[in-house]
């Protein structure tokens, strides 16, 4: 199958979008004719652009509301046929798509329709060229693939055949209808995803496509079997998208393309080349002299303790149960650079994985943009992609992280290793900007051997903002997406202070929440403030006893509950209104305090008008 895309699914001029297309790796462009209508250049010239770009125009979606009409409305639509065909001429493009029309006033009887596309692929055969006929929901009367398939049956025209759209074959999520096709008669397939909720088949095709792995439809069962049947034609990514139309055509186009190999891989392969995630070996703080004090008064406050001092550079190891932090205040390298840009930060997460050499390559195969700098004698050189934000994913080798540790970092003296009960990182959340979230979606689970659960909207006090979360099996790395919609919202107000999307919070496990919440008040931590109207629900809403609500209240502990199990959070405040910690004990629960979100954000935005103190002692935030 000939990767391609639409050139409808890309954002900007003819031009430049196709440059974009073919730097991502396709091979071919399905060309919308607005694309060559809006463009100053001839299809002649588009032609010549098509050709020295490597590309082929594999289709031109150009025809519409052309079959069931009157005699008269039928001669208009054969001559405007073979305009369509000069300029396919041009374009070096033999087929083109007809979708079904959308005039009421047109027929709804098959014969009519059947003789005029048998018209219609007479005259495309003495051109050399073919025709797909293509059902769309926003049609008159064609809407499914079924009838559109009993049609071409009909027609019985070698230059005649079926366009395809995978958005167009569901008819629910779980599904795509199409056992029945006569796969000789499939000349052109469109592939795009869907989400589960999306609000009706006729809105989601026109506005909210995705990329394939985005979304929930089963697209390697179909691409399975069109490659069992041996469909050879194009396989042309058509992703309408509001969102996806304020974004750069570059990234679209990369992701595009990351998306179709994923795809085909796992079809051809039969197999998950994707990167396992051991655990997540640490997280790295970038922070200058005057932000370090700080964050490091935080991180005691939450029971760590340095424990490793970088033998070449100023870079602290903090450690508490299995969580690595690192606080670099290096003057050079990327942590500075990035300190710099976005001010005391996560700048970094470190991934323990088998092979970090495998994961470069499998970075690689979807463009994920790589990170070097140079290392001094003896140190590792630990490879790293670029991740949300601008902010480094490095890959951690299995069999070495310990020595990784001790080679690097001189051990430092520890009065103190009681900490807070603290275990592990449990998961972190990353703000990214609404025409971002698929983006950052697919880099993950693309990437790495993850799972995304069901998009999610979450309230704010003054917008609101689309939540997604991503699961490695077992729990091993856990990130949560969020998008805001609003201006005023708290990850709105991240995204401003801290200079572009990053890490705004990160939520440690414990074992014994109540336990953890004694030694964290003694610690001196500051936690949010829940409004006893919160607790006074708990008791409606989940039956729990007046005595655990009131243990809750005690210290401002967040509780949820699903079908698997209990959750429970405390949430610190915001250190310089940028990140903020989060410490949850999990009894069976699968999700990430979806709920208790809203209360959350309330309470941080208490404290919006307070300004950040640079006090040590007491980091207001």
């Amino acid at each position: 199958m000939k990767l391609a895309i639409s050139t409808r699914s890309v954002a900007g001029l003819l031009k430049p979008k196709l440059t974009a297309i073919a730097d991502a790796g396709f091979e071919g462009v399905e060309l919308a004719e607005s694309d060559l209508l809006c463009s100053p250049y001839s299809a002649e010239y588009a032609g010549a652009m098509l050709r020295e770009l490597g590309l082929s125009c594999v289709a031109f979606a150009a025809l519409r509301d052309f079959e069931g009409l009157s005699e008269e409305e039928r001669a208009r639509g054969l001559r405007r046929a073979e305009h369509k065909f000069d300029l396919m001429q041009d374009l070096g493009a033999d087929l083109l798509v007809v979708t079904a029309t959308t005039r009421p006033d047109s027929s709804d009887d098959d014969a009519h329709i059947v003789a005029d596309l048998r018209e219609l692929g007479t005259r495309a055969a003495t051109r050399g060229m073919r025709i797909a006929y293509e059902p769309v929901v926003t049609a008159a009367h064609v809407k499914d693939h079924r009838r559109a398939a009993r049609i071409v049956a009909a027609v019985a025209h070698p230059a005649v055949g079926l366009a395809v759209d995978t958005v167009g074959l569901a008819r629910d999520v779980r599904e795509l209808e199409f056992a029945d096709f006569a796969s000789e008669k499939i000349f052109h397939v469109e592939i795009a995803d869907l989400a589960a909720q999306s609000m009706g088949l006729e809105w989601a095709s026109r506005h909210h496509r995705l990329m394939p792995g985005q979304g929930d439809l089963p697209l390697r069962d179909f691409v399975a079997w069109l490659d069992s049947v041996g469909y050879e034609g194009p396989l042309s990514l058509e992703v309408d998208n509001d969102l996806f139309c304020t974004a750069a055509a570059e990234r679209i186009a990369v992701d595009g393309m990351r998306a179709l190999t994923w795809l085909i891989e796992t079809v051809q392969t039969k197999s998950d080349a994707r990167i396992e995630v051991r655990n997540v070996e640490f997280l790295e703080f970038c922070a200058n002299d005057a932000e370090a004090p700080r964050l490091e008064h935080m991180l005691r406050t939450l029971g760590f303790v340095p424990v490793g001092r970088h033998r070449r550079k100023r870079v602290t190891r903090w450690r508490q149960g299995e969580i690595n932090l690192v606080i670099n205040c290096d003057p050079d390298g990327f942590a500075r650079s990035f300190d710099v840009a976005h001010g005391v930060a996560a700048c970094a997460v470190g991934l323990r994985v088998p092979d970090p050499a495998a994961a470069l390559v499998r970075a690689a195969s979807l463009q994920i943009a790589t990170f070097s700098q140079s290392v001094a004698p003896g140190e590792y050189p630990m490879p790293a992609v670029l991740g949300v934000g601008e902010s480094l994913v490095y890959f951690m080798p299995e069999a070495q992280t310990a020595a990784i540790w001790d080679s690097e970092f001189e051990p430092l003296p520890v009065a103190d290793t009681s900490g807070a009960g603290l275990r592990w990182i449990d998961h972190f959340t990353q703000v990214t900007r609404d025409n971002e979230l698929a983006s950052w979606l697919l880099f993950y689970v693309a990437m790495f051997r993850a799972g995304k659960t069901r998009q999610i909207e979450v309230p704010d006090p003054v917008g609101r903002t689309i939540s997604q979360a991503i699961d490695t099996a077992g729990g091993r790395m856990r990130v949560v997406l969020n998008a805001p919609q609003g201006e005023q919202t708290l990850a709105s107000r991240f995204i401003e202070s801290a200079g572009g999307a990053g890490v705004q919070q990160i939520a440690f496990a414990t074992d014994d929440i109540f336990a953890t919440a004694e030694r964290l008040a003694v610690l001196g931590v500051e936690t949010l403030q829940v409004p006893a109207n919160y607790y006074a629900a708990l008791t409606a809403e989940f039956g729990l006893t007046s005595e655990l609500v009131q243990r809750l209240a005690a210290h401002h502990i967040l509780y949820d509950r699903d079908a698997h199990g209990e959750y429970f959070q405390i949430v610190t405040r915001a250190l310089a209104k940028r990140f903020f910690f989060e410490i949850v004990e999990r009894r069976g629960y699968m999700g990430h305090g979806e709920a208790n979100v809203p209360v959350q954000l309330a309470a941080q935005s208490r404290y919006r008008n307070l300004p950040p103190t640079m006090s040590a002692a007491r980091p207001l935030g």
